[in-house]
């Protein structure tokens, strides 16, 4: 390839850096607050909810990400064609217009999700249960109740505990944004796969994971920093 075309096929990616960051910014929104709802779950000394929450976290971590894509995007135009379903099922997926704009993004952010809070749940899981029992009992002693304990002993101590592990799974979920090209969503590496066809070169493919390194630093950098913000220790 050219100077002019290397230039002109980093502009492309450029233009679609903002559905990628897109895809990346919903999932951390909803996944996070979802990732902890679904640890307190797990924790929940009610066994029926624990168990289907414990289930519902193998599922999501033992199967592929872009298979999860896939039955996403594909499930709900198949089901709307069963006519055996129930009559508010069938209400309810009626109301979804497959052929809307948004459906795509709507459904690949649903899987990343659902995907994502699985991993963060047991990242929090983990935080939540290294807080030594004796900062219950202080807070017990202080009069506060399980909210204000939680909420103000062990949730600062949890975020500070998490924030590597969070951190690793962010810079993963950067380069895992590549996945929804399996269902043509148009992001980077949808658009670099096109114009290496266009092109018959491999150098749009260097240039997509140029993007997704300097995305991966930028992020490495940044936890680190909070990293040293939250360091009570120094």
């Amino acid at each position: 390839m050219t100077g002019e075309e290397i230039q002109k096929v980093t502009m492309i990616l450029l233009k679609y850096l903002l559905p990628t960051l897109k895809i990346f910014g919903f999932t951390l929104l909803y996944s996070i607050p979802m990732g902890m709802i679904v640890a307190l779950l797990k924790m929940c000394k009610i066994k029926p909810i624990s168990w289907l929450t414990n289930i519902y976290i193998l599922i999501m971590r033992g199967t592929p990400l872009m298979l999860q894509i896939i039955v996403a995007y594909y499930s709900i135009p198949m089901l709307k064609q069963n006519e055996h379903l129930p009559g508010f099922i069938q209400s309810l997926l009626g109301s979804i217009d497959i052929q809307a704009e948004n459906f795509m993004f709507n459904t690949v952010i649903v899987a990343f999700t659902l995907n994502y809070a699985a991993y963060f749940a047991e990242i929090f899981r983990g935080g939540i249960e290294s807080i030594p029992k004796g900062q219950y009992e202080a807070a017990a002693a202080l009069s506060m109740n399980k909210f204000q304990t939680f909420f103000h002993v062990v949730l600062p101590q949890v975020v500070k505990r998490v924030i590597p592990a969070s951190a690793n799974e962010v810079i993963v979920l950067v380069k895992d944004t590549s996945l929804a090209n399996v269902v043509s969503y148009a992001e980077i590496t949808l658009k670099a796969k096109q114009q290496m066809q266009t092109y018959s070169s491999l150098t749009p493919l260097f240039i997509a994971g140029i993007f997704y390194f300097v995305l991966a630093m930028i992020l490495s950098v940044a936890a680190s920093f909070v990293e040293k913000k939250l360091d009570y220790y120094k």
